[in-house]
């Protein structure tokens, strides 16, 4: 019976402290701030919190003499923390380079009930409706800004790749209408294609990842030999693409009048509801409208929650064994100074002073760690480029990103180490028997 008390009594236990760190790793930033006011104050104003105070500058002191261990936890939390915030951001770059792509006030039209541009076809008659419908901005001369848009696969060399090594990169066919409902793109190299030749511009991002896309260079897609005519930047997932054509890029692969989508810049954000409508009361039209920020949004979010969960995953199993190193670290430590805590117990020191004094030596440990780690990150990976295969948006070049949530993110998963790590010594020390803690020192 007595075994089983102690069993549910540390099961309890258990499910306390993991629904605790469930709600620490939620917390925001200003719930961290009231936390450190309220903590801030117990420990000014009352007489369990300045003993606390006062204990923990004692271990703090004697750091010093104690650098090796506790340069385990430090480095131990610092490379979790290093790892997850790689990880995460990763997943925030591509979120970011996709979020850029699309705005409010441009819309994006496909075939009916189609997932990405790539699994679309328009035939002539639709497109024709579509640049009709009310809510599109037209320019100078009256024509609505509407651009028909084809999209192809193709291959390329790879720049870092073995030799006869291939990659996939999207082939965008655009009309003279694009470069007004794509005001983004600008040339830093070259020129643009003209209309009618064989002739591309390449994304800077397309061109670090591909061999021979250098203006003047020629490239062979479909069987043809196509030109480079110039390289464009745009800042968004379109860098990652390669643009000729529209009339040659469909000759070239035989899609003939059809397009994969319309891509549209409306009047305003508030004139999309408008333009939907009008598509969807059409029963000439079988498609689906949406605004190009809400597609580039519903594309990221498979490959950034699949980057997050492996970051996070990956992150528990590092956290795993830097908890069971903070354990070790931390009970040594308690074992070190246990006549220390014997005597601050026996002058009248209660318990609890000497729970939190031993937990915030932990988590100022992991605090250290935590920073440590997101500085590495910062330096190593921030602005970092990359390349993935995503579904509906081809092969996509990206930076990482090391924002401030991603190191708030790992700052709270290195203090959630050290509160894991610190707990259990902490309770242990607290409960020590004066007597026999004296007696044995």
């Amino acid at each position: 019976m007595k075994k089983l008390k102690g069993f549910l009594r540390g099961l309890l236990m258990a499910l306390v402290v993991v629904a605790g760190i469930v709600f620490w790793l939620a917390l925001p930033w200003f719930g961290l701030l009231a936390f450190a006011v309220l903590f801030g104050a117990w420990v000014a104003l009352t007489r369990p919190g300045r003993q606390a105070g006062s204990v923990t500058q004692v271990g703090l002191s004697t750091l010093r003499q104690r650098i090796g261990a506790s340069s385990v936890v430090v480095i131990g939390i610092a490379g979790v923390v290093a790892v997850l915030v790689a990880m995460l951001a990763m997943a925030e770059g591509y979120r970011e380079t996709l979020r850029r792509s699309g705005s409010d006030d441009t819309a994006i039209v496909m075939r009916g009930a189609s997932a990405a541009e790539v699994m679309s076809t328009l035939d002539h008659a639709s497109i024709t409706v579509i640049q009709q419908a009310p809510g599109i901005a037209r320019d100078a001369e009256g024509r609505p800004l509407a651009s028909p848009e084809i999209i192809v696969a193709a291959n390329l060399p790879l720049k870092d790749g073995a030799p006869g090594e291939d990659g996939s990169v999207q082939l965008r066919g655009v009309g003279l209408q694009a470069w007004g409902v794509h005001p983004n793109v600008e040339i830093v190299e070259g020129r643009r294609f003209e209309p009618g030749r064989r002739e591309l511009i390449a994304g800077v991002g397309a061109q670090r990842q591909f061999d021979g896309l250098a203006p003047g260079k020629q490239v062979r897609l479909g069987n043809q030999l196509w030109t480079v005519a110039g390289v464009f930047r745009s800042g968004d997932s379109y860098e990652s693409e390669l643009w000729g054509d529209a009339e040659v890029v469909a000759s070239t692969y035989a899609r003939g009048s059809t397009r994969s989508s319309v891509i549209a810049r409306l009047t305003s954000a508030a004139a999309f509801r408008e333009f939907k409508a009008a598509l969807a009361g059409d029963p000439r039209l079988d498609v689906d409208a949406d605004t190009t920020a809400s597609y580039f949004s519903k594309q990221s979010e498979q490959m950034t929650t699949i980057i997050r969960i492996i970051g996070m995953v990956v992150g528990a199993i590092m956290g795993i064994g830097a908890v069971f190193g903070a354990l070790n670290t931390m009970f040594a430590t308690v074992s070190s100074r246990v006549r220390e805590i014997a005597t601050l117990r026996a002058i009248g020191f209660r318990g609890l002073p000497v729970v939190v004094a031993v937990m915030l030596e932990t988590m100022l440990l992991a605090l250290l760690g935590g920073v440590l780690g997101g500085l590495l990150a910062w330096i190593i990976f921030n602005g970092y480029t990359a390349s993935t295969i995503a579904g509906g948006v081809g092969q996509l070049t990206f930076q990482f990103q090391v924002s401030a949530p991603v190191l708030w993110t790992g700052l709270k998963w290195a203090l959630a180490i050290g509160f894991i790590g610190g707990l259990f010594p902490a309770v242990r020390a607290a409960r020590l028997p004066v007597t026999d803690a004296l007696r044995a020192a």
